[in-house]
């Protein structure tokens, strides 16, 4: 007979509220059946408003524990709200390839990046009325050399009781890479968490939830992966959403956030979950 898996607690993460009207009404539609543990909210985005935010606050309320936090957002279509940040292009921050490519250079200002960052904690803290729970970074940039720093520092300083989110798997034995993106999170992960060791500051053990959102694959079948070896405390990212014009007009990612949004509301999510013997923190 088969013994039974060990139980495991992990969180389950929505990205990106504030981007749209639609992943905002998503997130908050999931929040409200105990589906997620936590939400990260784009301060730069168009559905950053007063009445989004107080609608987030109204459907966590009824969930306790629910950790709201900020996702921190240093790249194009966006624009920072520092007035000297530099580099950028047009008003906006730079691409992500082209932010990641400075970075590993070494030619981004550490300061002027702190002074964004800080900028957007504040943010989060003045219409939030409080400061994050934690602290992550679109499209991973918090991990980027020189970013980091920035960020860690950040952190340290203006939200000092966060965890910040490192991007790299976890499990007892090392997993085969199946794409160069994994691989590239674990590589950067490892000095993230290092630098945010010293400074004090607590990050998830393992991270789940990257994948090529182009291939529209199976959403199910990904989410059982993603638990695969993902220990105990572990986080997955998810994108749910609906789909509107301000999301396409911001964002590659559309169709598969609601493919993501109907699986989670689905039964098959939590009978996944039983199954694994898995809880949501």
């Amino acid at each position: 007979m088969t013994a039974a898996p060990a139980p495991r607690r992990i969180s389950l993460c929505a990205d990106d509220y504030g981007m749209s009207e639609g992943v905002n009404r998503a997130i908050r539609d999931l929040i409200g059946k105990g589906r997620l543990s936590a939400t990260s909210v784009m301060v730069v985005g168009p559905a950053f408003t007063r009445n989004e935010i107080d609608d987030l606050k109204a459907v966590a309320r009824d969930r306790p524990g629910f950790s709201i936090g900020l996702h921190l957002t240093l790249t194009a279509p966006y624009h920072p709200l520092t007035l000297h940040f530099r580099p950028q292009k047009h008003g906006e921050f730079l691409k992500l390839g082209k932010l990641l490519q400075t970075a590993l250079l070494r030619r981004l200002d550490v300061e002027i990046f702190r002074a964004e960052i800080v900028a957007q904690i504040e943010a989060f803290t003045t219409m939030l009325g409080r400061a994050p729970d934690y602290v992550d970074g679109h499209q991973h940039a918090q991990l980027f050399p020189q970013v980091r720093d920035a960020f860690l520092s950040a952190v340290k300083e203006h939200a000092p009781n966060a965890w910040v989110r490192q991007c790299g798997r976890g499990g007892e034995k090392p997993r085969p890479v199946k794409d160069a993106k994994a691989l590239m999170l674990d590589v950067l992960s490892v000095a993230f968490r290092e630098r945010a060791t010293r400074a004090g500051l607590r990050f998830n053990p393992a991270f789940a939830g990257a994948y090529k959102f182009s291939k529209k694959p199976d959403f199910g079948k990904l989410f059982e992966r993603f638990l695969h070896r993902l220990p105990d405390g572990g986080l997955i990212m998810c994108h749910p959403g609906f789909v509107d014009a301000t999301l396409v007009a911001l964002d590659p990612l559309t169709d598969q956030r609601r493919a993501e949004y109907d699986w989670l509301m689905s039964d098959d999510f939590p009978r996944m979950l039983a199954a694994n013997n898995v809880t949501l923190a």
